[in-house]
């Protein structure tokens, strides 16, 4: 049997889900835009990071608290990425 794993995370797979969790479209969400002005509270960032845990990246919540944009946290993503996390 084999193991499932989602596919690699991307910066738009990561808007698409900031969008869908505060019902918004997509392209509404700039890299540079702050999301706790856009709605997104802790509770909610805390459950994109579990979903995004799924595609092989350990993402630590207390890392992306320190950033309040979607170029902040695909920065963190990225480092994972690359190994330097």
């Amino acid at each position: 049997m084999t193991g499932f794993t989602n596919p690699p995370l991307t910066i738009e797979k990561m808007r698409a889900d900031i969008a869908a969790i505060l019902n918004e479209r997509p392209e509404d969400i700039g890299d540079d835009d702050n999301l706790i002005d856009l709605g997104l509270d802790s509770m909610r960032a805390m459950n994109l990071i579990l979903l995004w845990g799924g595609s092989g990246v350990t993402l630590e919540f207390s890392e992306f608290a320190e950033h309040t944009t979607l170029a902040g946290w695909w920065s963190i993503v990225e480092k994972k990425n690359a190994g330097n996390g």
